[in-house]
């Protein structure tokens, strides 16, 4: 019995594509490539050991969605992280400069020599107007990028609608960072991130488990949020999305793009926002997903016997 066991540990361990073991490949199809088809979760793998980028870095993701020509449909994406590991890689990398501009800043920027003078004169700066990246490269002319507000306004409408509402400080600075790395180094990134028109409502009905017709609409599992009657729609609301980012972290989920296309794989939406049912429905997948990944970890702690 106990060779047996370690005969399984070594075959788990086993490199099967790249540095990625079954074990690897059985949580990634599981958890950030899952509704893929076993195609599809080959040409995700094969994207991630050509280009060396980590999806359980959050560098590299997928997006699985309906269309209504040619079914479900996937979407690879990479993040800023994987923009800037890429980046790295060259011989000729030398850094990059990225902020938000607020309305009460001083700034003024030569896009010629890509250098930029940004005076942060008081706490109260105002609302968020733009933002830029300055993208160095050794030998070559400096790239800067301008992001405006108004030139990022759909992007509120469209996929990640919720993360740029949520968290539009980090994603105008990331959409800034991508512009001036494409530039830079010719880094390729899928064009839904850069105004993309967003989906048809037939598109948007993404490949994600539905259980929202399960979940009683009146109550909040208590492992997640405790239910109150008293509560108004708002405070509920608040409460439940203040689950999802705590839940979140707990899959390790740091990164609002890949937040974003968590979301999307798996919550099922069928306005403009998520309602508290479809939020709840959501926290219960999130709950499996988030206990998956505690008995995967598990069984990487055990020894074999």
């Amino acid at each position: 019995m106990g060779n047996s066991n370690t005969q399984l540990q070594a075959v788990s361990d086993e490199l099967v594509i790249g540095n990625f073991t079954q074990k690897h490949l059985d949580i990634i199809k599981s958890t950030i490539a899952k509704g893929t088809s076993n195609e599809q979760l080959q040409l995700f793998i094969q994207t991630c050991v050509r280009t060396g980028l980590d999806p359980f870095l959050n560098q590299i993701y997928c997006i699985v969605y309906n269309t209504r020509d040619h079914g479900p449909t996937m979407s690879i994406q990479i993040a800023v992280e994987g923009i800037v590991a890429l980046a790295k890689k060259h011989p000729q990398y030398k850094g990059f400069i990225a902020s938000e501009v607020k309305q009460e800043d001083e700034f003024e920027i030569d896009m010629v020599t890509g250098e930029p003078k940004h005076r942060i004169t008081s706490m109260n700066r105002g609302q968020t107007v733009g933002a830029y990246c300055v993208a160095y490269r050794e030998g070559a002319p400096n790239i800067a990028v301008i992001i405006t507000r108004d030139q990022v306004e759909h992007l509120l409408k469209g996929r990640n609608s919720q993360m740029w509402k949520d968290y539009f400080d980090d994603m105008i600075v990331k959409h800034a960072i991508k512009r001036a790395f494409k530039r830079q180094y010719g880094i390729e990134v899928s064009e839904d991130e850069f105004g993309a028109a967003a989906p048809s409502s037939e598109e948007r009905s993404y490949e994600r488990r539905d259980i929202t017709e399960e979940v009683d609409k009146a109550t909040v599992n208590q492992t997640t949020v405790p239910a109150d009657e008293s509560q108004d729609e708002a405070s509920r609301l608040k409460a439940l999305k203040d689950q999802v980012k705590r839940n979140y972290v707990k899959l390790g989920l740091t990164d609002p793009e890949a937040m974003g296309a968590h979301m999307q794989q798996f919550c099922k939406v069928k306005g403009e926002k998520p309602t508290a049912a479809e939020l709840t429905a959501y926290l219960k997948i999130m709950e499996m997903q988030i206990q998956e990944k505690q008995a995967a970890e598990s069984a990487d702690d055990e020894l074999p016997i």
